[in-house]
């Protein structure tokens, strides 16, 4: 199955208000005085769209969906040139490579890979008719940067609730094991919340939370993909990466989306865009384009 994106520069620019920044990992103490159901919730399409019934069985089944041809090799190049700027234009201004992160309110080209029909239609099919895309965050280890991320839940993270959410991985260069990619632990998402403890520094993991022993949830898989391929993970299966000590690049492009019926905390609802459907209640922020890059 293909999901081929439209025209890259097709959303009409809009100005956007000021946004407040969003922590990468929210304060643990906030988390933990949210009431949250982090229970797995199955994907229920009976006439998907844009993926296989074989694709839905898997995602039921052992959590993910992969790999997915997402943009043709022209534009993943045309994509990686624009991050390389914006990779740049980080650095200079203090960053690092890990630090694009709410990147779809702050520059206009990631917000149209984050609401382009073509993801957001697979999307559909695992979340159902209303969908907000509302995350956009570059994971880039650079050449031999030594950071590992250790194995982890997505919603252990999120002031979402109910655990209706998924993240797109789009792989921006190519990634393998050689250079770090993901890996997953299949079926971990029956296990509801995992409990974890906190990152030791000498672990050097760009996340602060470690679930321990991750084989007793199920079998590792590796999540290696072509750049411009996507996988699609739910919020509670157990996945992190090794350090790259090689000397590629990896970068991919995190892609959140949940059911509109979500209801989110500590402010993130006005990251909120609604790409599918209807937001009936006006939870979520659903903040314009940017009209800069």
């Amino acid at each position: 199955m293909v999901c081929r994106l439209g025209d890259l520069n097709s959303t009409e620019s809009k100005l956007v208000s000021t946004q407040p920044d969003f922590k990468i990992t929210p304060d643990q103490a906030q988390l933990d005085s949210i009431s949250r159901d982090l229970r797995f919730h199955p994907a229920a399409a009976v006439e998907p769209k844009s993926l296989t019934a074989t694709q839905l069985e898997s995602y039921n089944t052992d959590g993910y969906i992969k790999p997915i041809d997402v943009y043709s090799n022209e534009q993943i190049t045309d994509l990686r040139h624009y991050f390389d700027q914006l990779l740049e234009q980080t650095i200079a201004a203090g960053g690092d490579s890990y630090s694009i992160s709410t990147a779809h309110m702050k520059h206009g080209r990631v917000y149209d890979m984050l609401t382009n029909p073509g993801i957001v239609d697979c999307v559909a099919d695992v979340l159902g008719d209303d969908v907000i895309a509302w995350g956009s965050h570059f994971f880039c280890k650079m050449p031999g940067d030594g950071k590992a991320v250790a194995w982890h839940q997505d919603a252990s993270y999120w002031p979402l609730s109910p655990s209706k959410a998924v993240t797109v991985w789009l792989a921006i260069d190519d990634a393998d094991l050689e250079n770090g990619c993901m890996k997953f632990i299949a079926g971990s998402q029956h296990s509801g919340h995992l409990t974890y403890r906190e990152s030791d520094p000498d672990e050097h993991s760009v996340l602060d939370q470690t679930v321990e022993n991750p084989e007793q949830y199920g079998h590792i898989v590796v999540d290696d993909l072509r750049a411009g391929q996507a996988s699609i993970h739910n919020d509670l299966l157990l996945h992190g990466s090794d350090a790259n000590n090689s000397t590629r690049r990896r970068c991919g492009l995190t892609l959140r989306y949940a059911a509109a019926e979500v209801r989110a905390e500590m402010g993130w609802n006005a990251k909120g865009v609604v790409v599918r459907g209807t937001d009936a209640v006006g939870h979520w922020g659903n903040p314009a384009r940017p009209s800069h890059d």
